[in-house]
């Protein structure tokens, strides 16, 4: 734990673009919020108002910033906006990527607003979690958040009331399921509400993850209206109404991963895409074998500066529910060894490479919510659903200060000057270099007070109790 002495360099540099969104007295409190983020290795109100020792303050004034100021956070978007267009290489380019993806905030106990007991894949089990939504831009030069929103778990009286309000009938038979079996009753209601969900009152009852998906996209569309950038998402968003809601009404592109029980309807008949893939694999080898071109064919594609091979098949099909699409089937090993994966797209002109390119594009995301949590993404321990809003919002600038800092040419010379090594990195480097430079900084506040006389005693008692409060 490093003792903040004064503001890190990089919050100072920036903080220019903030100073519209809050009042004088939160923007101070701005500075010292996003500091903690920052340096410390607690991400707690209290681990980051201990931290801060050039703004000695009572920790309800950081509180008060989550809770209760009237921070916007609409503008606080625009400004993190703002901040990256400053800089040319954060600006959105006509080659680059939105994904759509969402990912479990977890944590010990359910004392928390709108707190829900959810699957969790990664562990193979059930937890107490919040779940962001996220909309991401990638492109070959840096990839961050674009929006972002907290899922809320259904409220089952409500679905209820309003679907008989609407007239749809919900079976007699199936209320006992509400006392004997309430995950059955809400599977129903829930299953009850999708199918008529076309339907603008029904719909309005609840905000599913994909309800969530299409709104954040929309905004995106209203603001960017000339700028038709193409959208990616793993299996669990690939389904038919969010696929036809992104080219129906949105008119984007998408790119859209299969699971392996997808149905393919060919002249032969209906085949489920994994059995198809197998009977393709079959073909490929016997034309080899022939000496003729197998009908999985090598390509390469560049990403972030790398060069990748795959071996693709790629062909227009039609698929049960999702209509005509762009099919590309994947293998890594030149021998189809590996595990094949689907991807479909609604851009039937489309080849291989610019398919997988763009959907190569999806992988930022899932690192932004990993390198999010090292920057206290999860680590709230704030029980009000607006404070937690608040606070990811605040995350979201911290990550996004430390991609601009990666291309702002100023900045470097300014942390250069002090640091003396090449600045040249990925986030958690400029994270790393964020606290090698708040320690020199300390290691500079002791060495001129020790100059002007101070004994170390005294210039040491606030930075231990920092470190070790009483």
């Amino acid at each position: 734990m490093i003792p903040l002495v004064e503001l890190p360099k990089i919050v100072e540099h920036y903080t220019a673009y903030y100073t519209e969104v809050f009042s004088p007295e939160a923007l101070i409190e701005f500075q010292r919020y996003v500091s903690g983020l920052l340096v410390s290795e607690n991400k707690t109100v209290e681990g980051i108002n201990r931290l801060c020792v050039f703004e000695n303050r009572n920790q309800s004034s950081l509180n008060r910033l989550l809770t209760q100021s009237p921070v916007d956070l609409i503008e606080l978007n625009k400004a993190r906006f703002g901040m990256m267009e400053s800089v040319e290489a954060m600006r959105m380019k006509p080659k680059g990527v939105l994904s759509i993806d969402d990912t479990l905030l977890t944590h010990h106990g359910k004392h928390f607003d709108e707190i829900a007991y959810l699957y969790d894949s990664t562990k193979d089990c059930y937890v107490w979690a919040h779940n962001l939504v996220t909309l991401h831009y990638s492109d070959d030069e840096t990839d961050y958040p674009v929006s972002f929103e907290l899922w809320r778990p259904a409220q089952l009286d409500k679905i209820e009331a309003g679907l008989l309000a609407a007239d749809v009938k919900v079976k007699a038979s199936k209320q006992e399921l509400k006392q004997s079996d309430p995950a059955k009753w809400r599977e129903y209601l829930l299953g009850l509400w999708r199918r008529n969900q076309k339907r603008p009152e029904v719909a309005a009852l609840y905000d599913s993850k994909l309800r969530i998906a299409e709104r954040l996209l929309a905004n995106w569309v209203d603001a960017h209206p000339d700028l038709k950038l193409p959208v990616v998402f793993d299996s669990w968003y690939t389904t038919p109404g969010f696929c036809h809601h992104l080219d129906q009404t949105l008119k984007l592109p998408y790119v859209g991963t299969l699971t392996t029980d997808e149905v393919i309807r060919l002249k032969a008949g209906e085949q489920k895409v994994s059995d198809f893939a197998q009977q393709l694999k079959a073909e490929h080898q016997h034309l080899l074998a022939t000496g003729a071109h197998g009908v999985f064919q090598p390509i390469r594609i560049h990403y972030k500066g790398e060069t990748e091979a795959y071996y693709s098949y790629c062909a227009t099909h039609r698929l049960n529910n999702f209509g005509k699409v762009r099919l590309v089937i994947n293998h890594r090993q030149a021998d189809l060894s590996d595990k094949p994966v689907f991807y479909i797209t609604n851009q039937l002109h489309w080849q291989a490479p610019g398919i997988t390119r763009i959907r190569r594009h999806r992988w930022p995301v899932e690192v932004y919510h990993e390198e999010g949590k090292a920057e206290g993404l999860d680590q709230y321990q704030l029980r009000d659903f607006t404070a937690i809003q608040r606070h990811i919002a605040l995350v979201a600038v911290v990550y996004c200060l430390l991609r601009t800092a990666q291309h702002d040419q100023a900045l470097h010379h300014k942390l250069h000057c002090e640091l003396k090594f090449e600045l040249e990195g990925s986030v958690p480097f400029w994270r790393r270099a964020t606290q090698a430079q708040s320690l020199w900084s300390l290691a500079l506040f002791i060495s001129t007070g020790l100059a002007q006389g101070h004994a170390l005693q005294t210039l040491m008692a606030p930075l231990l109790r920092s470190v070790c409060p009483a």
